[in-house]
């Protein structure tokens, strides 16, 4: 069975967003939901750069037509520079807007075990730690829904098989064979070869590496309040900002490597005007960024409870009242 159990599971019965691309992937994902009577409408992001790009979009409202799905299409034109990593945010913006404006549950992507060798290759390169390596689950928990992978552990070839035998329309997309892109030197010359020659011991590796991570790098949540969430400082910095990753990835917000090495230099950050991240001793505090002026005795009175000047806005914005505990002087609730 292509679908795993798992994620069939999360999907039935609820409300489900496809992210189609008209692809090998997505159009055998498309009509494996289809067979397993997985409820799902479809949204497509145009790009607008190659000729086929129109005739992408065509087929997917035909699709939605024929199969009485809902479909979303946003039409863009990105300049070149950092254009995958604009692409991406563009992308998930979208499927988060149409999640919010009507009531997804679950957002489903076609992410294969090439994609998740292949990430796993690059990141090695790079000297990353176990977490950055495995970082496609197959169910990740996002703030207002749930990410489905539901074909990580099925090969590429094994999709493509697929839809040989039943016939299915898909189109090509030519940029997945450019190398000017390094993801597709990394498919082309080493993740795709090694699944070839090796498919059931990757996949199995993969399994414990999973069931090691969760082990190793479960969240330390002390207490949240609304949307802040106090974590307990680990000895390990590496530990640290993992739990800040997955915190924020919860939340919508990807970190970059270069803003990963910016929190643990600084302790006591604000990024992209989103979010603060700060620092005691034993605790770190994460809350949405806020500028709030606030009077002298809620400053004296945040001072003593030792929070961090700069979680001190949100928690005054949401009237949050800290009660001093004789025995120490950290936030109680």
């Amino acid at each position: 069975m292509l679908l795993s159990q798992k994620s069939l599971e999360a999907l039935q019965n609820q409300k489900n967003l496809l992210a189609f691309s008209a692809g090998v992937d997505s159009s055998a994902l498309f009509f494996i939901l289809l067979k397993k009577n997985i409820s799902f409408d479809i949204a497509l992001v145009n790009y607008n750069t190659r000729e086929s790009s129109k005739d992408e979009a065509n087929h997917a409202k035909k699709l939605a037509i024929k199969y009485n799905k809902n479909c979303y299409i946003k039409d863009i034109t990105l300049l070149n520079k950092n254009f995958e990593h604009n692409a991406r945010k563009i992308r998930y913006d979208f499927f988060e807007d149409l999640i919010q404006k009507h009531n997804y549950k679950n957002l489903i992507t076609a992410h294969h075990l090439n994609d998740k060798l292949e990430w796993f290759l690059m990141q090695l390169t790079k000297g990353a730690g176990l977490v950055e390596m495995l970082g496609f689950d197959e169910i990740e928990d996002r703030k207002s829904y749930k990410l489905i992978r539901p074909l990580i552990d099925t090969d590429k070839d094994s999709l493509q098989n697929y839809l040989d035998e039943n016939n299915i329309d898909y189109f090509i997309d030519e940029s997945n064979f450019d190398p000017k892109y390094k993801r597709n030197i990394f498919r082309h010359d080493f993740s795709n070869p090694l699944l070839k020659k090796y498919k059931k011991g990757i996949q199995k590796s993969f399994q414990y590496l999973k069931e090691d991570k969760d082990i190793l790098f479960d969240l330390n949540i002390i207490e949240e309040i609304q949307e802040l969430v106090i974590l307990k400082r680990d000895p390990h910095e590496t530990t640290n900002i993992r739990q800040i990753d997955k915190i924020l990835k919860y939340k919508g917000y990807i970190l970059s490597k270069a803003q990963k090495d910016e929190v643990l230099n600084h302790k006591d950050i604000v990024i992209s005007d989103k979010y603060v991240i700060a620092w005691s001793s034993e605790k770190i505090y994460i809350s949405p960024y806020l500028s709030t002026n606030m009077d002298k005795k809620t400053k004296e009175l945040y001072r003593k409870m030792s929070i961090p000047p700069k979680i001190r806005p949100y928690l005054h914005d949401i009237g949050y009242q800290p009660k001093i505990n004789q025995q120490d002087t950290d936030l109680q609730v």
